[in-house]
């Protein structure tokens, strides 16, 4: 066994804090109106239904999937009031390898409405904008080949 104490980078390391190391991120978000929302993610955005949750016969939630990105979508119970503002000051960051121009073409095919248009950025990244029914934001985006 090696004896590290007179050692004094070893010491150093040590005690030095380890940063926090997350692996993913998953969103909790709740909506209006459930199906509603279900129906935007998934028929319009590109969503795949992983879990409906039911409690006492009707939904309540429902877990949905896009490639390693997981929502979970939750029915209001209307506690806080049905015209609190919901999304203000956030905006959801999706990136992807995909071509976001096909993406932005078929979500507005299926009757999507985008906040903005795919655009190019000066860091390399194509990104476009769209608010889902209950006015929280997202941004796709993918970075353009050789950039």
């Amino acid at each position: 066994m090696t004896d590290h104490s007179s050692n004094p980078e070893h010491a150093r390391k040590r005690a030095e804090p380890v940063s926090f190391r997350a692996r993913s991120l998953s969103i909790s978000l709740t909506v209006k109106d459930l199906q509603k929302s279900l129906v935007w993610y998934r028929d319009v955005v590109g969503f795949t239904l992983e879990l409906l949750h039911e409690h006492e016969g009707k939904a309540r939630s429902a877990s949905i999937k896009a490639g390693d990105v997981q929502i979970r979508l939750n029915q209001d119970d209307g506690a806080k009031g049905w015209t609190r503002v919901k999304g203000e000051g956030i905006s959801f960051y999706l990136a992807t390898v995909q071509d976001v121009d096909s993406i932005a073409t078929r979500i507005k095919e299926r009757g999507g409405t985008l906040q903005s248009e795919p655009a190019d950025m000066p860091w390399g990244a194509r990104v476009f904008r769209l608010r889902d029914p209950d006015g929280f934001n997202f941004t796709i985006s993918s970075i353009r080949a050789g950039s």
